[in-house]
């Protein structure tokens, strides 16, 4: 892996650490099982559907939120992050609702806290992007994923971050992929690594899942449980021209 790559990611964990607080007191997630802005839930979307007595896997877990809505339903739930001040809260927020879930700070391409073919569902909600082994991380669910098990995860959409929020123009070429650091000049920098929707596919297959289904949500609507919804970029003018959240369902052969 480049240094370039890994100098990203240290940027990006540095960003989740200090900013941790800031990002939970502001967008004030509900415990829901979401799949990012401008998207509807679970409970209208149905990808993964009754999940009482199975053993549910969620990567980058942030804040729990959506592990917590797992365990209220019955699920047996393990929660992994890599940030440790994400943990701090998602440990806070689980002891809060009385359920219980198994969290592990960890890098997200090595799933060594999960037994082999143990999960039946694993599921992640806008992290992926800052994942620079994308390969890694998927042959580890796939490891972990019973047979026939599935993965169902989400991302920002590749295309919605290529255009100013203001401007409504195209700033950057959708081609132009790799590690892309911003907010240097505020010394509040923060990294995530671009794909196409072809790199998303490619990696998914090469892993050994078949993908069942790829949603681009409706974000003209706003869905009212959106905790993004008017946040930083994610405005009415630009959700109105591009869906801000791509959804894959997949499964293990």
């Amino acid at each position: 892996m480049s240094s370039a790559i890994m100098d990203g990611m240290d940027v990006t964990k540095k960003w989740w650490e200090d900013h941790s607080a800031f990002y939970q007191d502001e967008t004030k997630i509900p415990i829901d099982i979401h799949y990012g802005p401008g998207s509807p839930n679970e409970d209208e979307l149905h990808l993964i559907g009754p999940v009482a007595g199975k053993h549910v896997l969620e990567i980058g877990c942030g804040g729990a939120q959506c592990s917590i809505a797992f365990a209220r339903q019955g699920a047996v739930v393990t929660g992994i992050d890599f940030s440790e001040k994400q943990i701090q809260f998602a440990r806070k927020l689980v002891a809060e609702n009385g359920v219980a879930v198994q969290l592990y700070q960890q890098d997200i391409t090595n799933l060594s806290p999960v037994a082999d073919q143990s999960q039946d569902i694993v599921f992640s909600a806008c992290a992926l992007g800052y994942v620079p082994d994308l390969l890694a991380c998927f042959k580890e669910v796939h490891r972990v994923l019973k047979d026939g098990g599935v993965f169902v995860w989400s991302v920002g959409h590749p295309l919605y971050e290529l255009v100013d929020s203001k401007t409504l123009t195209v700033r950057d070429s959708y081609l132009d992929t790799g590690v892309k650091v911003a907010g240097e000049e505020t010394g509040s920098a923060f990294a995530n690594v671009r794909r196409t929707i072809s790199d998303y596919f490619t990696t998914m297959t090469d892993a050994g899942f078949v993908v069942e289904k790829l949603l681009e949500p409706d974000s003209r609507k706003h869905y009212k449980y959106d905790p993004w919804y008017g946040l930083w970029d994610y405005t009415p003018e630009l959700l109105a021209k591009l869906p801000a959240t791509i959804i894959f369902k997949c499964r293990k052969k």
